[in-house]
């Protein structure tokens, strides 16, 4: 494995697909904690939410290569799409894998500071955790999970120097689906809301200056520069767990549809995302901002029961029902940008959702890709995604710059794949925790409109933020001993 920027050189590498179905179900925790020693593990989903999202879990590791791309490096789009455009399926590959489903390719995450790449924007802020802006690993193995059929396929890729036949890595897959069935993880601790004391969380702002760039933030919508600014705070804490132990506590107390573990080596993610930023399926481009969430359960003494007060709360909100209508109207623009004309649509109108855990307002708006469109194109017109950052997207960029004293780096960027085939389903990184250091890091925001109560607002980022921090607290309770919960 070898991070790669990009020669000149570069010559086009044909693979070959092959792939075995296992109508099986999985138990995706064990598979996950087998993923996580190996080299270079990703993981996308891996909990029951991925039913409702895209329909498909992921488990890859020991990448073929590595592409980074760091702040101050030049030739950003020329470098990403050689790197892209570098292995490609032979002609004659027959393919009867489920439709959109990953067959091998890129998985990694574009941080929002990418941003300053597509537009000019000032650059205030101060990158303090220095992750790149880029990072890519190109799989040829990989296991995929299909919460429909129940059914596991395993995939791999043939490249002209493997030192391994296609059977071999086929079979060496399906080893680690069986070694699987050997592990039982036990019930991770639930959280502890009330144990956390939040004078031992560091913040990179006080709430006094949250309240003040609030108002700020509303003299500019007064002003008529934005219709909404999403404005966010940062939360630190010491960690000393596993990483994996963070996405095992999320995936069983608060599985979500865009979910993502990454280990980077000297830092991993951990994403609990329910935010869909972009696919792409034949040419097919989809949307689906989130403005608008609420429990989907509650205790009532007698255990949980669903919250139809909530449901109806969601319906009824004039806020987040204009807040949705702006980020529908912006994310139209984009698509407008590298679609043909006339097949930009809103197919699926502002709906609330059912998850696991929340109900969703959602909305998705899709078109038809040109013809002459690349993955970079894609990028230059739709990053960052509208639904975290306002409308107009230029301006908000530059408002939140100037109110956010760190940069963002990963938090409203995206994770996910593109594939070798073209597919691609990239997610919103929200509820997301960086772990570097043995430190944890996570970040919460929200969308700051003309009416909006700087109190509230300041309770809703401690609220969202006190979700992900009781996770890191409850796996820390068991730290040093979740290898004796595996059996």
């Amino acid at each position: 494995m070898s991070t790669t920027t990009v020669a000149a050189n570069n010559k086009t590498i044909s693979c070959k697909l092959y792939y075995k179905k296992i109508s099986t179900s999985v138990n995706m925790p064990a598979l996950s904690e087998i993923f996580a020693h190996l080299q270079s593990p990703v993981i996308l989903g891996a909990n029951i939410a991925k039913a409702d999202a895209d329909g498909f879990s992921y488990w890859a590791g020991q990448p073929k290569e590595v592409f980074e791309f760091r702040a101050g490096q030049q030739d950003l789009f020329r470098k990403l799409h050689r790197i892209l455009d570098k292995y490609r399926l032979t002609e004659d590959n027959t393919n009867s894998l489920p439709a959109g489903i990953f067959c091998g390719g890129w998985i990694g995450y574009f941080s929002y500071e990418l941003g300053r790449y597509i537009e000019r924007l000032p650059e205030t802020t101060i990158d303090d955790l220095g992750m790149p802006l880029i990072r890519l690993c190109f799989y040829d193995s990989l296991i995929a999970y299909d919460h429909i059929k129940r059914a596991c396929w395993l995939i791999v890729l043939q490249l002209p120097d493997d030192s391994e036949k296609p059977d071999e890595k086929l079979s060496a897959l399906e080893q680690l689906l069986g070694d699987c069935q050997k592990i039982h993880l036990q019930q991770p601790l639930p959280a502890d809301l009330e144990a956390i004391d939040f004078s031992q969380i560091r913040c990179n702002m006080d709430k006094d200056y949250y309240l003040r760039m609030v108002e700020k933030i509303k003299r500019y919508i007064y002003d008529g520069d934005v219709y909404q600014i999403n404005f966010s705070q940062r939360f630190e804490c010491d960690y000393n767990a596993r990483p994996i132990d963070v996405f095992h506590w999320q995936n069983y107390y608060n599985p979500s549809g865009y979910s993502a573990y990454i280990d980077c080596t000297d830092f991993h993610i951990v994403s609990a995302s329910p935010e869909m930023f972009i696919t792409i399926e034949d040419g097919v481009i989809r949307t689906k901002p989130i403005k608008g969430t609420r429990p989907r359960v509650s205790e009532d003494g007698q255990g949980k029961q669903i919250n139809a007060k909530n449901f109806d709360e969601l319906v009824r909100s004039e806020k987040e029902q204009a807040e949705l209508n702006m980020i529908i109207d912006l994310e139209r623009n984009d698509v407008a940008k590298i679609c043909q004309y006339g097949s930009r649509k809103v197919i699926q109108p502002r709906t609330i959702e059912s998850y696991p855990t929340v109900f969703h307002a959602v909305a998705t708006v899709a078109g038809q890709l040109r013809q002459e469109i690349t993955f970079c194109d894609v990028l230059r017109g739709m990053f960052p995604g509208g639904s975290i950052t306002g409308a107009p997207k230029i301006r908000s960029m530059e408002i939140i710059d100037e109110t956010e004293p760190t940069a963002r780096g990963l938090y409203t960027g995206s994770i996910g794949f593109i594939g070798i085939d073209g597919t691609v389903c990239l997610n919103i990184s929200i509820r997301t925790i960086i772990i570097s250091a043995e430190m944890a890091f996570a970040q919460a925001g929200g969308g700051i409109v003309a009416d909006s109560d700087p109190e509230a607002e300041w309770a809703e980022t401690i609220t969202k933020a006190r979700a992900l921090i009781a996770g890191i607290n409850s796996v820390q309770r068991v730290a040093g001993s979740y290898e004796d919960k595996v059996v």
